[in-house]
């Protein structure tokens, strides 16, 4: 079973990561064995989102996103019946659908605690949304804000927080709400069988955004944890470059860790197998 980590100790561990001079990588596992090796790899958080369900069964991210489930209760089942059992010393977060008008989010959040889980992320999150559905969406109650005051009520409740934003704004807000760590989005991520491809930023220009909210977090609280995530970086060597040219300190894969794995991985073994050949009988 998975350990409960303080929002304190989880603060300490990262810090101790960037003492060693290591990036900090954050994984999503949209199953137990994605999990399970995420920590034997050394990742230092793995997130829960219920996105990770459908791109296990091989559906885009953004399923996570539409009304194809309930968002939290699908993360819920995921994390005490697949993740939490089988991971051991890594902090487990869940990805929470603060818009969710059908919950009550301080109640919700003291059930994902006491079940075991370390900390809150802002997933679903009507951020990666735009043009009139968004306004439409800010409207009605059901916008950005929401996600905004769920962390508030996390980090009032001493849980920890990593968010995901997608400009100046958004940062500046969430730092303001007490986010300990703030994602810079940039995109859903290239590349493999269901990712983008014609709407990924070019890598440079990525960085420059990464950058900018960077800096708006930071203006609110300069002790806040920035990485990055998404679009064209998708490999080590694109975190790489970013990092090099950023002031984050690392990285969230989703995809870039679970999908973008597995899928050559599975393909070339069964080819593998399937090149034997039967000799005479």
């Amino acid at each position: 079973m998975a350990r409960k980590w303080t929002r304190q100790e989880i603060l300490n561990r990262l810090h101790t990561t960037l003492e060693r001079g290591e990036p900090i990588i954050a994984a999503g596992a949209g199953t137990g064995i994605s999990a399970k090796f995420i920590e034997r790899g050394g990742g230092d958080l793995i997130i829960i989102y219920n996105s990770g369900r459908f791109r296990m069964m091989g559906h885009g991210s953004c399923a996570g996103l539409l009304a194809y489930g309930d968002a939290n209760a699908i993360v819920r089942e995921m994390g005490e019946r697949e993740v939490l059992p089988v991971v051991h010393e890594t902090p487990v977060i869940a990805g929470v659908n603060g818009t969710d008008p059908t919950r009550q989010m301080d109640r919700f959040l003291r059930e994902i605690d006491e079940m075991g889980f370390s900390g809150v992320n802002n997933f679903p999150t009507v951020g990666v949304i735009d043009g009139r559905f968004r306004q439409t969406l800010e409207e009605t109650n059901l916008g950005y804000y929401r996600e905004v005051e769920l962390i508030r009520i996390a980090h009032e409740m001493e849980l920890f927080t990593i968010v995901y934003v997608f400009n100046r704004d958004e940062a500046r807000a969430m730092a303001e709400a007490g986010a300990d760590v703030v994602i810079a989005h940039v995109g859903t991520t290239v590349g493999g069988s269901i990712g983008v491809t014609e709407v990924a930023l070019p890598l440079d220009q990525a960085a420059v955004i990464v950058q900018e909210i960077t800096d708006a977090a930071k203006e609110v609280n300069p002790e806040i944890i920035p990485l990055c995530h998404g679009g064209p970086i998708s490999t080590p060597e694109d975190a790489e470059y970013v990092l090099d040219r950023t002031d984050a300190v690392g990285f969230v894969g989703a995809s870039s860790i679970e999908r973008l794995a597995t899928e050559p991985a599975i393909t070339e073994l069964t080819r593998r197998f399937k090149a034997i050949r039967l000799g005479s009988r």
